[in-house]
């Protein structure tokens, strides 16, 4: 079963999350603060990060900007009180997956958990598919990108988003769309959160990020001729 590191100052928050999950079967561990979760992430194992953004020494946002630099790809679900749309934007911006706000339902945060790891964690009966374009290689079996031979550090968020884009070559997609597609139907998602991922997904492609073209009034297609 999957692994979750908690990481929120709060004791009862911690404590509250940890029942539900290990009630459907997830193994948990517990940090208080950034500082704390990332040593814990140095040592590997971990599958999902439940992250609040307010606490003292080292924040959320620090953390998960620290992880991004390390490389460090494990999806995120951000935990906050704060719902104001900038700093929702602040976290999508720095690679979080998801983002559940105070207060907040457990049964919807585990629903929460469960939709992410279903699109980030490998299924071994799945061998999934490879794209190749020019010099853009997506490999979905071992989730990888590489842009040129050199390995392209993709969020689990971006990497769906690539591939849903270059399974749907030629098509232009709406925002709605990829968001039920690549969010889950169950994702209150908005517009700007696709834009948002659009943009750092172009930051990772080099040269590729022309083949994600914006149709306007409707969304993006994936059109790997549009590369120069």
């Amino acid at each position: 079963m999957a692994k979750i590191l908690i990481v929120d100052d709060e004791p009862r928050i911690r404590e509250l999350i940890r029942a539900h999950l290990e009630h459907d079967g997830f193994v948990c561990e517990e940090a208080s603060d950034g500082g704390a979760a990332l040593a814990a992430l140095s040592l590997g194992g971990i599958d999902l990060v439940i992250l609040d953004i307010m606490m003292p020494f080292v924040d959320g946002m620090t953390c998960l900007k620290e992880m991004r630099s390390r490389k460090i790809t494990t999806p995120v679900i951000m935990l906050t009180a704060r719902a104001e749309e900038y700093d929702k934007l602040a976290g999508l911006e720095g690679g979080a997956d998801d983002y559940v706000v105070k207060p907040f339902s457990p049964r919807e945060l585990v629903a929460r958990v469960k939709a992410v790891l279903a699109r980030t964690m490998p299924r071994p009966d799945a061998a999934g598919g490879v794209y190749t374009f020019a010099g853009l290689s997506i490999d979905e079996a071992s989730h990888s990108v590489k842009v040129d031979g050199q390995e392209a550090p993709l969020t689990p968020k971006e990497f769906d988003l690539l591939v849903f884009l270059a399974s749907n070559k030629g098509l232009a997609l709406s925002r709605e769309r990829i968001l039920q597609k690549v969010w889950n139907y169950d994702y209150y998602g908005e517009d700007r959160t696709v834009d948002t991922h659009i943009k750092m997904l172009r930051g990772h492609l080099g040269r590729y990020r022309e083949a994600i073209v914006t149709v306007w009034g409707i969304g993006y297609k994936f059109d790997p001729d549009a590369v120069k």
